[in-house]
């Protein structure tokens, strides 16, 4: 095996091509399903208004994302290992159950969205439309080897962003209105649960554990050196992925804002949504608007179901490799509760909404542990976070905790 130093001195740009691949399976977790109904209802319902949310989460994705990674190439170890081996065997237990729960409700939304997607396209039930992704996703995962997932869910990720940018041509939006929100901040009782829901759908649980562990794909940070030059590699990995999702998600939000906040018309539905896009922005964004849904179902799904069994494989002591039977097995056991719940659902919007709160209840309960661990130098040795890094992740976790609190405070209290 080649050191690291080797490989920056021959072929640095073909080494970072090579290394690229694990942040964007972390961005599609991010662009999905649940990200469509909070943007869609954040764009419908206030606008441009809520932009600065989605450039707020980027910014603390790509610290803590980044953090997960490092925690992975530091120790060797996957987060939801590092819990079980750091933490006292309850507390261990606890976080280990809150993330799983975490990890059902994506799975809501990511199935949600893949049905809704494939109604859309061909006229199939909701139920048929939601087993289909789950098929597809479970064949794709257990059927692959991780760099081809790799490349599919890039692929995927592609796909998205292309149909978005072209509905961005299509709806033509106020540029100058959008400037300043994406950098302003604006939330009042009224917003304050859809802003909620945007956070929860960017700053995601199971895309810090899935990131800590995906990231072992590169097989060459062994000696201290290597892992320095990979840690170099992933920040730039990390930073590319993250900016582009900033882009869809915000191109989300715009698109919607553009179509329906300035027509004044209320969308409470994905399908709704897709419904009246047609006629305000052309058949032609309706047909990107039901693809670029059916490959995020997919895709994100894909990630979805990786990070659990890597959550459940983790926690349990058993070794993390997709070929085992415990973990195929997790991939398909964590569909079922999801897909239940969109069998015997009828307000399948309130759900996704409700499914990315619930994200951002647990999301303290990930932070807090990646912290800890990541300050500790006995855990990290030489790549413990250094003070700045370790204030901004703790501003970013106090910040997270204030937003849940003032998000029950205006649920209880009826947003009065």
């Amino acid at each position: 095996m080649k050191s690291a130093t080797t490989r920056k001195k021959g072929f640095p740009l073909k080494t970072l091509l090579g290394f690229l691949g694990p942040g964007f399976l972390v961005t599609v977790g991010f662009v999905d399903p649940g990200n469509w109904a909070t943007n869609i209802e954040g764009g419908s319902r206030f606008g441009y208004e809520l932009l600065w949310v989605v450039t707020l989460g980027t910014i603390m994705l790509i610290i803590i994302q980044h953090m997960a990674a490092k925690l992975g190439i530091a120790t060797g170890k996957s987060l939801a290992v590092n819990i079980r081996e750091f933490f006292p065997k309850p507390v261990a237990t606890f976080l280990g159950f809150t993330v799983l729960l975490a990890c059902i409700a994506t799975d809501v939304a990511e199935l949600l969205g893949g049905g809704i997607g494939f109604s859309l396209l061909f006229g199939i039930p909701l139920w048929c439309g939601a087993l289909l992704t789950i098929l597809l996703e479970i064949f794709l995962i257990i059927s692959q080897r991780y760099h081809r997932i790799e490349t599919i869910i890039v692929g995927f990720l592609g796909i998205i962003t292309f149909c978005y940018l072209i509905e961005l041509l299509i709806v033509q939006p106020d540029w100058s209105a959008i400037a300043p929100a994406l950098v302003v901040p604006k939330v009042n009782k009224n917003s304050i649960y859809v802003a909620m829901a945007i956070l929860g759908a960017l700053v995601m649980p199971h895309n810090i554990f899935l990131h800590s562990n995906v990231i072992h794909s590169r097989k060459w940070g062994i000696s201290e050196n290597e892992k320095m030059a990979q840690l170099r590699y992933e920040k730039i990995d990390t930073l590319f992925a993250m900016i582009l999702g900033w882009v869809v998600n915000s191109s989300m939000i715009i698109v919607a804002a553009a179509v329906f906040f300035h027509n004044q018309v209320t969308v409470s539905t994905i399908e709704e949504a897709s419904a009246t896009l047609k006629p305000l922005a052309g058949p032609f964004a309706g047909l990107l608007f039901a693809i670029a849904l059916v490959f995020s179902g997919i895709g994100s799904s894909m990630t979805s179901s990786m990070a659990e069994a890597n959550v459940i494989t983790g926690f349990l002591g058993k070794p993390e490799d997709p070929r085992t039977a415990l973990y195929r097995l997790a991939v398909f056991l964590t569909a079922i509760p999801a897909f239940i719940v969109i069998v015997f659902s009828i307000d399948t919007f309130r759900i996704l909404i409700l499914s990315q709160v619930m994200l951002s209840i647990q999301l303290p309960f990930t932070l807090v542990p990646l912290l800890i661990l990541c300050r500790n130098v006995k855990v990290m040795g030489a790549f413990r976070s250094r003070n700045i890094e370790f204030a901004a992740a703790s501003v970013i976790s106090g910040v997270v905790i204030l937003l849940n609190l003032y998000f029950f405070y205006t649920t209880l209290t009826g947003g009065k």
